[in-house]
């Protein structure tokens, strides 16, 4: 394994090996979902929450900010929790309080105290990913990794593509209240799973006594606070609002404030040194990158089939279900012996260059587009998802210390939970904003008076003259004004898809930048054609 200095910051978080390997790569798999739906629970579903409770608008949102921000207040501790602790302690009854909240929740009325419940469930819920990530590194065989890492990455793309569909399953034909109740079932599986496939393990007490507890709260309520601000910002108009300018600011102070704690104190929770090691610095890069280009896929999509297409989420949901879930069972298992026998970078790669497609084809939108155009967008945003994540986080374990993974898995949740709720909260500005650009252009080629627009005007009046001589105008100016604010939303679809386009081709970037790995157990084993090549390149195999 490669070690470095940089690398080795952190405890030493090794365990005992997993007594029933399948039941721990169940409870990753279990983890994984359940966080990965709830988070797209407030966006996909939000709609059907705000009627089920009686919000308003200003309420529903503040609901889906306090169900994420807790998360990422706590997800960043959650490694070092685990070493600590145990992932026994820290997945077993957090996750049986979980169901429990999730049970509760649909009964209550008052607002404060659903904001209260919808903190602690997502606190909780927080808990999840960062666990089922410690399972791998801490308790299971290295030859179990591999496969046990891919159910981790590919969790991103899967819960997108399918959670459209189940949300709409629940609302129409189980009732809204499942979308919590479901958790209630799956939580407590969950933690059967890691009773079963996790050891017992002792208080680490040394590391308890020495806790950075001032860096974990630091990091966790900055880096929270920053995504409440950068979510209610497109609500709130940014600059114009004194909450959203205190979230940033009082967010960018604590964050500062971390820096500051973890080069004073005598054992940092997680040092931001591993930052300045090239390929670890990248790679994290990378994975931002990662979660802000797959945004064509998790937002773009969806959102321009409700918007311009109107329909509802499980109607859009089919295609995400039949073209990303599905496919993903037959292109995982294929990353997965790719990077075996070929240098994650060149997965990574193909990984980066099938979102660049993606985005591309995209950038060919018109209003006239159905949910069968876009079947081509979807599959290769599923290469991508297969092709993208799991080769990076190889890249990340090849140039650390997997023994000391407390640090590295704090800034991989940063990055990878973190950067895709801010990435969703920028992306729904970058696209209010282009909407109101693009309707200002085109409001200039449609002026009162002009000829072409007076014959167009006259013509749809003419068709709305048999539903009432007097509103005819009316509804033809409305229907005018309709059809400029679609194409503007259409133009600003396509400036999304350019955007997603360059941040993969800053992804390729980042990707050639990186160096070869250290030799280690994830080294690739060239076979044929490919170990002949290296062997020309001057390249050692076995």
């Amino acid at each position: 394994m490669a070690a470095s200095d940089d690398g080795d910051r952190g405890p030493v978080s090794r365990g005992g090996i997993a007594p029933q390997p399948l039941f721990a790569v169940g409870a990753v798999l279990l983890g994984s979902f359940l966080a990965n739906f709830d988070s797209r629970l407030t966006s996909v579903g939000l709609p059907d929450l705000r009627g089920a409770f009686s919000l308003g608008f200003d309420e529903g949102a503040w609901l889906s900010t306090a169900g994420i921000g807790s998360q990422i207040l706590i997800a960043p501790a959650v490694a070092w929790l685990a070493t600590v602790f145990g992932l026994r302690r820290v997945l077993g009854i957090p996750s049986l309080v979980y169901a429990f909240i999730s049970l509760i929740i649909p009964f209550v009325h008052d607002f404060a105290t659903l904001i209260g419940l919808s903190i602690i469930h997502g606190m909780l819920l927080g808990t999840f990913v960062p666990a089922t990530l410690m399972i791998i590194l801490r308790n299971l065989p290295i030859r179990w990794w591999l496969p046990a890492i891919s159910i981790y990455a590919i969790r991103v793309g899967f819960a997108l593509d399918t959670s459209s569909s189940l949300v709409g399953f629940y609302v129409d034909h189980l009732g809204w209240q499942w979308l919590y109740w479901q958790s209630v079932v799956i939580a407590p599986l969950m933690a059967l799973m890691v009773y079963l496939g996790t050891p017992r393990e002792p208080v680490n007490h040394d590391l308890l006594r020495h806790a950075d507890w001032g860096g974990m709260l630091l990091l966790g309520a900055g880096v929270s606070m920053i995504y409440a601000g950068l979510d209610q910002g497109n609500r709130l108009d940014w600059l114009e609002s004194g909450t959203v300018m205190a979230l940033l600011i009082g967010g960018g102070v604590l964050f500062v404030l971390f820096l500051i704690n973890e080069t004073l104190v005598r054992q940092p929770w997680a040092h931001f040194n591993v930052l300045f090691s090239r390929n670890v610095g990248l790679a994290l890069t990378a994975i931002l990158l990662y979660t802000l280009t797959s945004l064509c896929n998790s937002s773009l999509v969806p959102n321009f089939l409700g918007t311009i297409a109107s329909m509802r989420p499980e109607q859009s949901g089919v295609l995400l279900l039949t073209c990303g879930a599905l496919p993903a069972f037959v292109l995982v298992p294929i990353s997965i012996v790719l990077l075996r026998y070929f240098d994650p970078r060149t997965v990574v790669v193909l990984g980066f260059s099938a979102f660049a497609a993606a985005n591309l084809l995209g950038t060919q939108l018109s209003h006239d587009w159905a949910r069968e155009d876009f079947v081509g967008i979807v599959l290769l945003t599923s290469v991508g998802q297969a092709f993208t994540l799991l080769p990076i986080i190889i890249l990340l374990l090849s140039n650390v210390d997997p023994s000391r993974s407390t640090t590295i898995a704090a800034y991989i949740q940063i990055m990878r939970l973190g950067g895709a709720e801010i990435g969703v909260a920028l992306m729904g500005t970058w696209l209010r904003v282009r909407e109101q650009i693009h309707s200002n252009y085109l409001g200039q080629y449609v002026q009162n008076g002009d000829p072409d627009v007076v014959r167009l005007l006259q013509k749809m009046a003419e068709s709305y003259a048999s539903h009432g001589a007097a509103s005819a105008n009316a509804r033809a100016v409305g229907t005018l004004a309709a059809r400029v604010q679609r194409e503007a939303n259409v133009l600003a679809y396509i400036d999304g898809f350019w955007l997603c386009f360059w941040l993969a081709m800053a992804a390729l970037g980042c990707v050639a930048l990186m160096k070869r790995a250290p030799p280690g157990p994830f080294t690739p084993a060239p076979f044929g054609f490919a170990k002949t090549v290296l062997r020309k390149c001057g390249v050692a195999v076995s």
